[in-house]
């Protein structure tokens, strides 16, 4: 197989570049060059955003069995780049996001469910939704609703990750001492680890997937407790978990998802929406999860190769509790 993959250096592309040389596929990476490819690609600079940018690949003259494209800004790149391919590649995969469909879908929405308004193919950049929504938009417009896969990703943890949602965690855990654990225990999360969303992209390209999937492991595949008592052994065991209930925690102003990375309160929408996603679809058509214990000592080995600081986009909220607030809410008091 023949693969391009826009982007390729960081966290999903890299993944995919990576899962896709170790099949011993022929890889093309189209990026800025501003990071350094996965060694055994093949690379072409270019800049989306600029005007111009991507006369490397127009120039190139190559084509491919897929392209991949992990595209989150402006839909209007999906659309040059997409116009740009067609007929030079046999498939689009556009990876998505669950953040697609309209606020606020209940628990157990599958691919069916209503999408968000106000995206366009064309457009220049706004807000995520709409931004990922336009991508997708764009993607069908290019290559056709057989030719095209969606990939709505949800929660994506795992090594590379550049959002700073499981490095986090487990800095925070290294770190020792009690630690603030969002309740309860038992809450049950949806995620998929970059190498199993990439293993599954490779195998719909393989295999001619079309069409939308929501791609984040089956529901209860990990718990609150499972990922944290996973973080907290992998760093040393040092760390002391202390479950507080919900209402604790958003009484003293805490915000979900953001200072508590992964966590929001049960019976919310944004628990319905994070981890109340039906993936029977994906699953039916190959994906496999790894244990969580996989995915947070791969995450915390990597973590640790790069001294102990992981790489952070800009364009995304920098997570996390302050440890101030955090021991605030520890000395009021057992929560749960």
């Amino acid at each position: 197989m023949r693969l391009l993959v826009l982007g390729g250096t960081e966290f999903v592309g890299r993944a995919v570049v990576e899962a896709a040389l170790a099949r011993g596929w022929e890889v093309t990476v189209f990026h800025r060059g501003r990071h350094q490819a996965p060694p055994g690609a093949r690379t072409l600079h270019g800049d989306r955003t600029a005007p111009g940018g991507l006369t490397a690949l127009a120039e190139d003259g190559g084509a491919w069995d897929a392209v991949v494209d992990t595209w989150s800004a402006a839909p209007r790149a999906v659309q040059d780049t997409a116009r740009l391919l067609r007929g030079r590649a046999g498939r689009y995969v556009y990876v998505s996001s669950c953040s697609v469909y309209a606020w606020a879908p209940p628990a157990g929405y599958g691919e069916d469910a209503p999408l968000v308004e106000g995206a366009s193919p064309g457009a220049g950049q706004s807000d995520y939704a709409r931004d990922k929504r336009g991508g997708e938009l764009a993607a069908v417009e290019g290559f056709g609703a057989d030719d095209s896969v969606l990939v709505r990703a949800g929660l994506i943890l795992g090594p590379y990750e550049n959002v700073g949602r499981l490095p986090w965690w487990l800095t925070r855990m290294a770190r020792g001492g009690p630690v603030l654990a969002p309740g309860p225990r038992e809450l049950p999360l949806q995620y998929v680890d970059v190498r199993d969303l990439a293993e599954w992209i490779l195998g719909a390209a393989e295999r001619g997937l079309s069409g939308p999937y929501n791609l984040i492991s089956p529901r209860g595949h990990a718990t609150t407790g499972t990922l944290l008592e996973a973080c907290a052994r992998v760093t040393g065991g040092t760390a002391e978990l202390r479950w507080t209930e919900p209402g604790v925690i958003l009484a003293a102003g805490i915000e979900p998802w953001v200072e508590l990375p992964v966590w929001v309160p049960p019976g919310s929408d944004l628990h319905d929406a994070l981890h109340g996603a039906d993936v029977s679809r994906a699953l039916t058509a190959g994906l496999r999860c790894r244990p969580v214990e996989e995915t947070v000592a791969d995450t915390w080995s990597w973590l640790c190769a790069l001294g102990g600081v992981a790489p952070q986009r800009t364009d995304r909220t920098r997570n996390g509790l302050d440890p101030e607030v955090e021991a605030k809410v520890l000395a009021a008091g057992p929560g749960s």
